[in-house]
């Protein structure tokens, strides 16, 4: 067993094997497993079965049961992860993008991600590896071939993305916006752009650049003193675009920044616009050719439960199921909302992590919905079960899915979105007998 490794002798072993996991189940031969304590677990207990399975080494911080010459003993498996996350980073000279906001981050890191590597050999966040854990595991999954690296930032409280950034060194930066997401742990609003506006003291600090939507007048606030702002918006910026179609998906008419007047999407939702014109404002800033970043986008097909849009039978779903808060989820009514279709279904799940708030913006879905005509309205789980209504209303996603199976809606238009806790893509199994 191998102690009192410095992370310089670490990341040399990392040098040689290249792949880091802290998964058993996705051993690959030659990973080095690092074991991680969770509430539910405790990866030390799986570091021998890690090297059995193929691993070279497995960095562990308790005593084994065991000894191999293979087994790296550190005081904190976590926070060597960390470390050495860090150290790999500072090897890079290229652009690292970072990006955070309370919605819209994964989409836009993914559209940003198909520009870019159309033209560059570029890294990104896998799914939402965007936490302590996923930071770190993002930047070690960078290779020595890497010339622009995006790293996704989640946060639920301030100084998280503080800490985020010292790992990630992100040498340009983009907030997507600060919505009513996570107002328990960043106490309202303004503790919101408080926290995520930590992306933006770091690039402040360190002669960084940011790209920012012009029509958020916070934005403009907080990146005050950056020294470069590149702006993409709906009246100003260097890219400019309004939506020209949101039915079924979303086309773009671009005013202003490149050659062509007009993109196609295989997006759900006008909300995606800042997105949309995001990552064409970070393409021309980095000279894609013009073609390359229309081709990109328009062959992009979202995943994940993020704004799909599914046909099942004669009926359409567009499930948006990943994540919901107050902001996303009156987007998303709005949207659906201004669907021309006759028999349109409601299936809207609890919005998490809302704290004293929570009550109250239940409250407002409620009004909100309220204000327009559905064929039904079902409602799963949350603080939703605390609001005096008249629409229909499930503890679980399988209680919901059970009812909607046995009433076997035809012609139908379903929004399905809520918390992720609320796994309402459970539902989805309603359908599956229309499927086949």
């Amino acid at each position: 067993m191998l102690t009192s490794l410095s992370i310089k002798a670490l990341y040399n072993i990392f040098l040689q094997y290249t792949s880091v996991t802290i998964d058993t189940r996705k051993i690959k031969q030659g990973d080095i497993f690092f074991a991680l304590k969770g509430d539910n677990f405790n990866g030390n207990s799986f570091a021998l079965q890690a090297l059995q399975l193929g691993a070279a080494y497995a960095v562990i911080d308790e005593e084994p049961d065991e000894d191999a010459n293979n087994l790296i003993k550190v005081d904190d498996a976590l926070k060597t992860l960390q470390q050495l996350a860090q150290h790999h980073r500072e090897q890079f000279k290229i652009p690292f993008i970072g990006i955070t906001g309370s919605n819209g981050k994964t989409t836009t890191k993914e559209l940003i991600y198909v520009v870019l590597s159309s033209t560059y050999k570029t890294y990104t966040t896998q799914g939402n590896f965007n936490n302590h854990i996923g930071v770190p595991l993002t930047l070690l999954s960078i290779k020595q071939n890497a010339e622009i690296a995006i790293v996704e930032m989640g946060a639920n409280h301030q100084k998280e993305i503080e800490q985020y950034c010292k790992w990630a060194l992100p040498t340009h930066a983009i907030i997507t916006n600060c919505g009513k997401a996570h107002l328990e742990g960043f106490g309202g609003i303004e503790g919101v752009r408080k926290g995520k506006g930590e992306l933006y003291d770091f690039i402040r600090s360190n002669n960084g650049s940011a790209f920012a939507y012009s029509e958020y007048a916070y934005l403009h606030q907080m990146s005050q003193g950056i020294k470069e702002v590149t702006w993409y918006g709906i009246n100003d910026g260097d890219v400019c675009g309004n939506v020209l179609s949101s039915e079924p998906f979303l086309e773009v008419a671009i005013t202003k920044g490149i050659s062509y007047s007009s993109i196609k999407t295989n997006l759900v939702g006008s909300y995606n616009l800042p997105n949309i014109l995001c990552a064409i404002c970070v393409g021309k800033y980095f000279n894609v050719d013009d073609d390359k970043i229309k081709s990109a986008i328009e062959n992009y097909i979202p995943s994940n439960s993020r704004s799909q849009l599914m046909e099942v039978g004669s009926s359409k779903i567009i499930l948006d199921a990943y994540n919901a808060n107050p902001t996303s989820m009156k987007a998303a009514i709005e949207n659906f909302a201004q669907i021309p279709f006759n028999k349109k279904i409601l299936v809207l799940g609890g919005m998490m992590e809302l704290g004293k708030e929570s009550i109250y913006e239940h409250e407002q879905i409620i009004s909100m919905i309220k204000k327009y005509e559905w064929y039904k309205v079902i409602l799963v789980g949350g603080d939703f079960k605390n609001i005096s209504n008249n629409f229909i209303f499930f503890s679980s996603s399988d209680d919901a899915a059970a009812w909607l199976k046995e009433q076997n809606f035809q012609q139908t238009y379903f929004l399905i979105k809520g918390s992720r806790s609320i796994h309402l893509e459970n539902v989805l199994t309603a359908f599956e007998t229309i499927k086949a």
